[in-house]
C-alpha cells in the first residue's frame, strides 16, 4: 500500500505560515504595494513642483531661429533646483514618516510598520534617513545632460537590489537598506 505524500508547507519558500494576529515580517508584494502608494503620493507632489519651478525657473529659455541655438542656462539650473527639491522631500517624507510614526502613509494603509534594532520601537530619524537613502538619487539631477539618467538608474538599482534581499531572506525580510539602518525591519502588523 502506497503512502500519500505529506501536504507541502504553506507560507512560501517551506516557512510555515505565521501565527495569526501576532507581528510578523512584511512580506515583499505588502512592501511594493506601500511603495507604489507612496510614490503616487509623491508623483502628485513631484507634478505639481515641477510646473511651479518650470514656470518659475524657466523662463528666459529661449531659441535663436537664425543660429538653431537654444539658451539652456535656465534649464540647466532647474534640474539642479528640482534634483535638490526632489531628493530633499522624498527622503524627507520616508525619514520623518517611519521615525515618527513607524510608517509612511502608504505602509499604514498596506499596515506595515518600521522598527527600530530592538523590534519595537519607531527606528530613529537618522536610522530611517539610512534605510531610506536610495530616495536621494535624484540628486544626480545636478549633473547637467546625465544627471537624470544616472539617478533614475541608480533608484531603480536600490529598489531591485532591496527587493531581491528582501526575497533571499524568508526570515525577516531585511535587505541592504535594513542593514545600514542597523537592523531595522519592516513588520506586518495587522
Amino acid at each position: 500500500m502506497s503512502q500519500m505524500p505529506p501536504p507541502p508547507p504553506q507560507g512560501g519558500y517551506g516557512a510555515p505560515p505565521p501565527p495569526t494576529g501576532k507581528p510578523r515580517p512584511g512580506e515583499l508584494m505588502d512592501r511594493f504595494l506601500a511603495r507604489l502608494i507612496d510614490g503616487v503620493l509623491l508623483g502628485v507632489v513631484f507634478a505639481i513642483l515641477f510646473s511651479v519651478l518650470g514656470a518659475i525657473l524657466i523662463v528666459d529659455a529661449s531659441y535663436d531661429f537664425e543660429t538653431g541655438r537654444v539658451d539652456e542656462g535656465s534649464t540647466i539650473l532647474f534640474y539642479i533646483v528640482l534634483g535638490l527639491f526632489s531628493a530633499a522631500l522624498s527622503l524627507g517624507y520616508a525619514a520623518f514618516m517611519e521615525s515618527s510614526r513607524g510608517a509612511t502613509i502608504g505602509k499604514q494603509l498596506t499596515k506595515l510598520k518600521v522598527v527600530g534594532p530592538d523590534g519595537v520601537s519607531n527606528p530613529t530619524l537618522e536610522q530611517a534617513v539610512r534605510r531610506n537613502i536610495f530616495l536621494a538619487a535624484p540628486i544626480a539631477y545636478i549633473v547637467p545632460v546625465l544627471g537624470p539618467l544616472l539617478g533614475g538608474a541608480a533608484a531603480l538599482v536600490g529598489q531591485i537590489l532591496i527587493a531581491v534581499g528582501i526575497n533571499n531572506d524568508p526570515v525577516k525580510r531585511q535587505a541592504w537598506h535594513d542593514k545600514l539602518a542597523h537592523g531595522t525591519q519592516v513588520l506586518k502588523v495587522g
